[in-house]
């Protein structure tokens, strides 16, 4: 693909095009620095992220912004699992475990991020009602911490989203090693936590949940609809997944959307965690 060969081409019938992208140009060409298989497969992603921007939002945030922007996420996430670890929810063994486990490593995610920005972090205290949050969402999950399948539902929302926050802003990072590295480390231990708290709520008796998202929201909560806005996507890269050859046919509507997580904006996210205090 010759991506400037292209980006030249509508610089004639966009002469404003150039102006729009050249923050982003440089972040393509530090994509084909890399190997010719990573290059080839980041292009599909980094051109669309190219597109979205340059028309879609006048400013691209800055590497501050985006990790100031996790770090909200991180504070609301330890905050939370902090809370449940500190509740007399009664976990099992097997339960507690895992979620102490997790709000180490929640915590961790905010003291690494907390170190890296230094006195640009945000402080926690800006946050919910001077850095105490509302983990009922103004009503909507009274029982959060009282009752261990609201719990597990809510913390199965946030890990869930936490996922698809840090891969909307991925395409922010591209260039900045020392950002992007440590960002995509972090979200893939994101997604090891949505996939155990996905197979507690199975043990539970949440029977028809998967270690994955299949279609949009498969939580069985409706108050949650919109973090899973979009999962039901079947076309990667302009390709139909379901046009595909499968194992036996082509491949279902469930394995397309299982297959592949979508991200969201920054916008997104933060209208999805307002009722629980972020800002």
């Amino acid at each position: 693909m010759n991506l400037f060969g292209i980006i030249e081409e509508i610089e004639k019938a966009d002469p404003e095009f150039q102006d729009r992208i050249s923050p982003r140009r440089a972040a393509i060409k530090n994509i084909t620095s890399f190997g010719s298989k990573v290059a080839v497969a980041a292009m599909p992603f980094a051109f669309s992220t190219l597109f979205k921007k340059a028309y879609g939002q006048a400013a691209t945030p800055s590497v501050t912004d985006v990790l100031n922007y996790a770090l909200k996420l991180e504070y609301l996430e330890s905050a939370f699992y902090n809370a449940g670890a500190a509740s007399s929810l009664g976990f099992s063994a097997s339960e507690k475990g895992y979620i102490t486990l997790i709000q180490g490593h929640e915590n961790a995610h905010v003291k690494f991020l907390q170190s890296v920005l230094m006195s640009a972090a945000v402080a926690q205290s800006t946050q919910g009602n001077n850095g105490v949050y509302d983990f009922t969402a103004g009503g909507t999950f009274p029982t959060v911490l009282t009752n261990l399948d609201t719990f597990f539902a809510v913390a199965q929302a946030f890990e869930d989203t936490g996922v698809r926050a840090y891969k909307g802003q991925a395409g922010f990072l591209l260039g900045n090693n020392g950002a992007l590295t440590p960002a995509l480390n972090i979200h893939s231990v994101e997604a090891r936590h949505a996939s155990a708290i996905r197979q507690i709520r199975r043990a539970r008796g949440a029977s028809t949940t998967k270690p994955w998202i299949v279609g949009a929201n498969d939580t069985g909560i409706g108050a949650v609809d919109g973090n899973y806005a979009g999962e039901d996507n079947i076309k990667q890269g302009g390709v139909t997944i379901t046009s595909l050859a499968g194992v036996s046919g082509n491949v279902s509507i469930a394995a397309a959307t299982a297959s592949f997580d979508e991200p969201l904006t920054s916008a997104q996210v933060v209208a999805l965690v307002a009722p629980f205090g972020v800002k």
